[in-house]
């Protein structure tokens, strides 16, 4: 392939789906994609990571086989928040276990409802209560009232606002938002950072119609911060990693928890207890080496479950930390 940004006809015709089909994985944050004018357009670069991220494990599972007398695994569904070590999660997962995960990144809210509705394994996900001001919990307990589930810290995460090289025009809190020369990009609703940016809009008595660019979403970290990269937009509220990865300027407003939710059924609880391992282990941990804007010193800290003994194997998943 050329180095070129190629269209959603022209990534159809590589892929040999249809055009619906790229959309759809465009919206899901699957495949990142930036706008030219009303244009789509896929680079070279993210087709070749899509196309790396899609590739079915090639060795034999590494989950232990004396766990159950079934050498056939169904892939791991991953729905949720987008995030950069998610990301690295699943490609070490697929690299180390020679277990697969299929993500969605659809959103905190809309992660958490599938795996409510058992269309998913495990939701990635970063939700704000307005009433506690505490993360995620709030909306677990009212959802998993009969399932076995576990919550694991997966990191903390600073969330800010993403601006150019220098912050020229300026811009530090939420006020300046509303500034008639500002213009913002924001997340689409559901996802765990329009969550927030909503929460601190009410509590601050400001009118989302005041904000230039309110209404105009997307779905991941990156492309949202593409549109200060290329001058589309003034800024972004969004993680810092996101500002790294395209050398912008980053303005911190909080620290985030971000928690990886299991829900364990017959059918995957053997794969879920080899993730948490994998998870809590020093070999995973040891991988992790790009962390601006994180903090993982919690990372694999189980902060609630719910009738885990009822499949909890007789040897414990949590002994590799």
């Amino acid at each position: 392939m050329e180095d070129k940004a190629y269209t959603p006809d022209e990534v159809a015709q590589l892929f040999q789906i249809s055009k619906h089909t790229v959309y759809e994985l465009i919206k899901r944050g699957e495949l990142r994609a930036f706008k030219v004018g009303n244009k789509m357009r896929v680079e070279q670069a993210e087709l070749e990571r899509y196309k790396d991220s899609t590739k079915a494990p090639a060795r034999k599972s590494r989950i232990d086989p004396t766990e159950s007398s079934d050498s056939n695994f169904i892939p791991i569904r991953l729905a949720g928040s987008h995030d950069f070590l998610v990301e690295h999660f699943v490609k070490q997962v697929s690299s180390a276990l020679q277990l697969q995960i299929q993500p969605t990144y659809i959103g905190s809210l809309e992660g958490l409802m599938m795996l409510y509705r058992g269309q998913s394994d495990i939701a990635a996900m970063h939700l704000l209560d307005p009433s506690s001001q505490e993360y995620n919990l709030p909306f677990i307990h009212q959802l998993f009232i009969y399932e076995s589930i576990s919550v694991l810290r997966f990191a903390s995460r600073e969330q800010g606002f993403i601006v150019v090289k220098g912050n020229p025009k300026e811009i530090h809190d939420f006020h300046d938002l509303t500034r008639q020369e500002i213009h913002f990009v924001n997340r689409q609703k559901g996802s765990g950072t329009r969550f927030l940016l909503d929460s601190r809009l009410s509590s601050l008595g400001i009118n989302p119609e005041k904000i230039n660019g309110y209404e105009k979403e997307e779905w991941n970290h990156l492309t949202t911060a593409s549109y200060i990269s290329r001058g589309i937009a003034d800024v972004a509220f969004g993680i810092r990693s996101a500002a790294s990865h395209l050398g912008l300027d980053f303005i911190p407003i909080t620290n985030e928890q971000f928690d990886l939710v299991f829900r364990f059924t017959d059918e995957n609880k053997i794969a879920l207890h080899a993730l948490i391992r994998y998870l809590q282990s020093t070999e995973f941990l040891n991988s992790l080496t790009e962390l601006e804007g994180y903090d993982i010193r919690d990372l694999g800290t189980i902060i609630y479950q719910k009738k885990y003994d009822e499949v909890r194997p007789q040897s414990s998943p949590f002994s590799d930390r």
